[in-house]
């Protein structure tokens, strides 16, 4: 018999999903004919990765199979946003709507057009390690641990692995790809956690150049 999941794993990926909701008003906004803004953020990521929404349709067949309240699943369900369904339907009922609208994208991809993150919860997903970089390191207490932000990156190139070193210098490079002014560039800096201007003299653009060659030169 196969090791139990520890508490909150059981649903993980329908947890990634439900979270882009809580970003949302923790409402359920989908038509049958169309996905609200939270479920069209997280197809904007499945398309870069299909697998998740494989997953993700997997987890809810698993939840809706059990029972939204069966107690073999209660510690699990407890681990997830709670979102609220509309007038006149059942949190079920919501959940067979994402998987249809899952499951239309899985068959015909190309009804997800490219388009950046339009919420926090969208950009964090998209750069994952760079957000954890800029949240982590330069965040709204950073004058209260680091005396600048090169003993921050110190301490960053430190402590991170090489692959994650590696990633959050591509994720650099596609962001500064992505956004083309420097006011779309502190939005998402923002969302991703960067609570702090760049040095005098700098524009966010070029520290964040900075970093990333002080990150790719790190072994």
């Amino acid at each position: 018999m196969s090791q139990a999941l520890p508490p909150g794993q059981r649903f993980h990926e329908l947890g990634d999903l439900l979270s882009a909701y809580a970003y949302e008003d923790f409402t359920f906004s989908d038509t049958p004919e169309a996905p609200g803004p939270a479920l069209s953020a997280y197809l904007r990521i499945a398309a870069r990765d299909p697998a998740r929404a494989v997953t993700a349709i997997r987890q809810i067949d698993d939840l809706l199979s059990a029972g939204l309240f069966s107690e073999e699943i209660a510690d699990e369900v407890e681990h997830l946003p709670h979102i609220r369904p509309p007038m006149g339907a059942s949190v079920e009922d919501c959940l067979r709507m994402v998987r249809d609208h899952l499951d239309r994208f899985l068959r015909d991809p190309s009804r997800v057009p490219p388009a950046n993150p339009k919420s926090s919860w969208e950009w964090n997903e998209r750069f994952p390690s760079l957000s954890q970089l800029l949240g982590a390191y330069f965040h709204q207490d950073f004058s209260y641990i680091y005396a600048s932000r090169e003993e921050a990156l110190d301490e960053y190139v430190g402590e991170a692995d090489s692959d994650d070193r590696a990633q959050a210098a591509r994720e650099i490079g596609e962001l500064l790809e992505t956004v083309s002014s420097e006011q779309e560039l502190r939005t998402a800096t923002t969302a991703l956690g960067l609570d702090l201007l760049p040095p005098r003299g700098m524009s966010l653009k070029e520290w964040l150049e900075t970093v990333r060659h002080r990150i790719a030169a790190s072994r």
